[in-house]
Formats: structure tokens, sequence, C-alpha cells
């Protein structure tokens, strides 16, 4: 019997795919996220963002707080006229005289770097508790529960300004306040995960072997929900960098520092929008944005790839554009 030209295709395709990558054979939930465009847009524009990060001292060397010219300087790409000095910016200077482009680029450090932080500890935080409340039910379950809906049912952002408020300004207290604040998202979503899979085969094996609690979630529960890990992390992520922006915005951190919350607390006080001075802080907006997009979408491609009702809906879709697609030479019967 002949083979039908579609599975010809098909089968030389992935003969090919396995000949030149054989190493993502072994992984397919790799290759499944280097496949998916969201997932590689949104890599893409946080490995520039860190990169950026990283070489600021070469990317824009010296004080980003360093008077350089008169303040409100507009860029040097539409500037009238020169620069005093014959110096130029090209995003402006800010109502300080100091370099737009310069704190732009040292501002992502702290503001990355915070993000990341509240991202993974609030996650840490939460995946124990909703780990513990989910496996060990009875009274655990029922305090830790109270506790987190306590948690959630609390305003957000007028707990953040009072905690805020009442401590020292500074970068460690900025992640303290929002780890605190930002754990019982994940943690809620965590215990009703354990909640379906301590009914499953493999936990009533674990337990009827004698292994302890802490080795059973974290060998046997937790590896079952890194996908689910993963996406509360990158969630949280998203949630730290605004609330840090907020924060800043307020002056309820320190300002003195060099942040991209900072750079809008000062665009905002040294009447940047009231003299038109737009690249005080549209630029920092472009660049916060950006961030929050490329988490958006790994988080989109991450539950793409790992939820099983979106993956069948995309590949019965991408299956009926290929059959589509698919060149039927006509048969002339006589």
């Amino acid at each position: 019997m002949q083979a039908s030209p579609e599975k010809t295709l098909a089968s030389k395709a992935a003969e090919t795919s396995k000949t030149s990558r054989p190493w993502l054979a072994h992984w397919p939930l790799l290759r499944a996220f280097l496949r998916n465009r969201k997932a590689m847009l949104g890599v893409s524009i946080m490995f520039f963002f860190v990169m950026v990060a990283l070489l600021a001292p070469w990317i824009a060397p010296g004080n980003p707080k360093k008077m350089e010219s008169r303040a409100h300087l507009a860029p040097a790409w539409i500037a009238d006229k020169p620069a005093p000095g014959g110096k130029t910016f090209l995003l402006g200077t800010t109502g300080q005289g100091q370099d737009v482009f310069r704190q732009l680029v040292w501002g992502s450090r702290l503001s990355l770097t915070v993000g990341l932080s509240v991202g993974i500890a609030s996650t840490i935080l939460g995946t124990i508790i909703g780990l513990t409340a989910g496996y060990l039910g009875g009274w655990v379950d029922d305090v830790l529960s109270l506790l987190t809906n306590v948690m959630l049912i609390i305003p957000g952002m007028p707990l953040l300004v009072i905690l805020a408020a009442f401590l020292k300004p500074g970068p460690v207290t900025v992640v303290m306040v929002l780890t605190i604040t930002g754990w019982a998202w994940p943690a809620r979503v965590m215990r009703s995960q354990v909640l379906s899979l301590r009914a499953k085969d493999f936990i009533a094996a674990s337990v009827v072997s004698g292994e302890r609690t802490p080795r059973i979630l974290f060998s046997e529960v937790l590896p079952n929900m890194s996908s689910v890990f993963v996406g509360s992390m990158v969630g949280s992520t998203v949630y730290a960098i605004g609330a840090d922006v907020g924060l800043a915005f307020l002056g309820l951190t320190d300002v003195g520092t060099t942040s991209w919350g900072t750079m809008l607390y000062w665009a905002q006080n040294n009447a940047g929008i009231l003299t038109g001075a737009w690249w005080t802080f549209v630029p920092v907006g472009i660049c916060i944005a950006l961030c929050a997009f490329a988490l958006t979408m790994l988080n989109y491609a991450l539950d793409e790839i790992t939820n099983p009702r979106l993956r069948a809906e995309k590949e019965t879709t991408h299956g009926k554009r290929s059959r589509a697609n698919v060149l039927v030479t006509p048969v002339i019967r006589k």
C-alpha cells in the first residue's frame, strides 16, 4: 500500500528536524517552547533588557545622578540648537540637568532586580504555604487558607503604602513589602493543584512505601507543578515591577536611587508634563510597558505549552491549515 503524500512529507520533516537538532528530541517541552512565537518574543525582549542592565557601565558610562547641562534639554535628534558646551544627549536631560539615557540604562538594574527578586521570593513562599495546606489538610489547611484569604481580601495598594511609609526606605524594604503582599495568589494556585494531585496513584504509592512528607512534596508533587510554578513566578514579577514603580512614583521609596520609578517621580516633581518635556517620562513608560508585555507573552506561551486543552486546540488548527495548503493533483477519470 502506497503512503499518502501528506504522511510522506510529515515523516520527512520529522526526520530532518531530528537529524538537524537531535538534542531537542529528548526535551519535548523545550522543543515546544523554542517553537512558540510568543515565548521567543518574550525571551528576546527580556534578554535585551537584562543585557542592558548588566552592561550599563559600558553602554552609558558615568554617574547617572551627575548634572550634565541645563534642565529639560530636548533630545539631540529633535533639538533646534546644540546644548551648551557642545554636548549631545540622546534622550535629552531631566529637570535637574541629568542625562535621561544614562538614567534609563542604569535604572533598569534596580527595577529588574527588585522585580525578579520579588517574583522568586513571593512564588517560593506561596509555593511552600500552598503545598503544606493542600497536602496536609485538616486544621493546617484551615489556618493557612484563612491567612491566605485575609491577604487576598485586604486591598493591595493601601497595604503597600502603609508598610512602605512606616519602614526604612530602600530596595530591601521594597522587596520585603512586595513579597509580604504578593505571596497569597501563588499560594492559592498551588493549593488547588496539590488538592488535585493528592488523590493520584503515585502519591498513594509514595505514602505506602513510607516516604516522608517533605520528600513527597518536593520530589513527587512539586515536579508535576513546575509549569504552574514558573507561570506564578512570571506573574509575580510583572506585579512586582508595576508595584515598585507605583511606590517610587508616590515617593515611598528611596528617591535618591536611580530606577524607572524614581525617574517618573522626579519627572512629576520637576513639572516635566507642564513644560512639555515628554522625554523625561515617555521612554521610561515604554520600557516598563515592554517588560510587562514580554513577561505576559511568556506567561501565555507557558500556558499554551503546558495546558493540554489549549495545546490540542492549537494542534487541531495547525493540522487543518496544513491540510488546506496541500496541493492536490486532479485526476481525470474516463
